[in-house]
């Protein structure tokens, strides 16, 4: 999995499960035990009652689990349901169960106190980032991806998911134009050399560009799922912050883009990816 492809969300979620895993070897109950009395019965923790251990602590780290791996296979579905949906189950229930545990204990522990607080966190972490942009911004932030000069002699933007080319005068080295930015303006990149290449890529790959539209490389500023050609709801591959892919044709507002290992298909959220 890509490190990069974890957002913020993603983050906080894998911070309230170790907080929850915590809490498991935490006291249950915050009895105060008298000296000389056998108290073993009240300073137990999650491991010592099967029930509660699978029911809370576990449920929610293994929702945690399932919403992490869901990140890294998007759109894979058991019993016809993704692991994500299946991840959010599994932290909501954590956290209803914790709720109606700590109010029937009575004299709850740090154990049960801690845990309520990271079920909780876990929950809404779960359940908000897919409705919080702020959730889904990169946890590590996206590198911008650096143009290498070439030695002498040698082409420029060798290599799959390279967008080499030369600059006009006034462009910043390393600096990508923002999609829909037209080539040959002053300060921006474009050159033939590049846009070439580009569609020597794109009829590689087994596509041609469509009527004016000029084949580029891309970088997203998050990660963004990418759609099947035909239409299919599941995403079939996942691109990620940092690297390079090859846009091949304009599907509505939405892209036809190629990776690296040759699979294209449709990017539909375009909106802030930067060209290359």
């Amino acid at each position: 999995m890509n490190i990069r492809s974890l957002t913020r969300g993603d983050g906080v979620v894998i911070g309230a499960a170790v907080v929850l895993f915590i809490a498991s070897f935490l006291d249950l109950s915050g009895y105060d035990c008298p000296s000389g009395v056998d108290c073993s019965g009240y300073s137990a923790n999650a491991w010592d009652s099967l029930s509660v251990l699978m029911g809370i602590y576990l449920a929610g780290i293994i929702g945690a689990a399932l919403l992490i791996v869901s990140r890294a296979m998007p759109g894979r579905k058991v019993a016809g349901f993704e692991l994500g949906q299946f991840g959010a189950a599994f932290t909501v229930f954590s956290l209803w169960t914790m709720f109606w545990t700590i109010i029937d204990a009575g004299d709850a522990g740090a154990g049960l106190i801690l845990g309520l607080l990271a079920a909780l966190v876990l929950a809404g972490g779960a359940v908000a980032t897919p409705m919080v942009p702020a959730l889904q911004a990169p946890l590590l932030g996206a590198p911008r991806p650096a143009q290498v000069q070439p030695a002498y002699g040698q082409q420029p933007g060798q290599g799959y998911g390279y967008p080499g080319g030369q600059q006009q005068f006034g462009a910043q080295p390393g600096q990508p134009q923002p999609y829909g930015a037209q080539p040959g303006q002053p300060g921006q990149q474009g050159q033939p050399d590049h846009q070439q290449q580009a569609a020597q890529q794109a009829s590689q790959g087994g596509g041609a560009p469509a009527g004016d539209f000029t084949p580029f490389w891309f970088a997203v500023p998050v990660a963004r799922p990418l759609y099947g050609e035909d239409g299919a709801p599941n995403p079939i591959a996942e691109l990620a912050p940092g690297t390079w892919y090859l846009a091949v044709e304009q599907r509505g507002p939405g892209l036809i883009a190629q990776t690296q290992d040759g699979r294209r298909g449709v990017l539909q959220d375009t909106t802030g990816i930067q060209r290359g």
